[in-house]
């Protein structure tokens, strides 16, 4: 693998400390928007699974108390 080539006279914290950092460093705002924008799809998913099951809820409670008092 070439990666071990690069990495191979290193020390250990060059690999598993400088790295990472840099990575974060140059791509955290991409890695951040991406982050972000699945957080908001999940809540906006779970706020329109929400609202359809009161409007459900709410249909069928009056639904079936106007039916038990009679027709109009």
């Amino acid at each position: 693998m070439a990666t071990k080539g690069i990495f191979q006279g290193l020390p250990w914290w060059v690999t598993w400390v400088a790295v990472p950092i840099l990575v974060l460093a140059v791509f955290g705002g991409l890695v951040m928007s991406v982050v972000g924008f699945v957080v908001g799809l999940v809540f906006k998913a779970l706020l329109l699974v929400a609202l359809i099951a009161g409007l459900i809820y709410v249909v069928r409670k009056f639904s079936s108390s106007s039916s038990s008092r009679g027709d109009w």
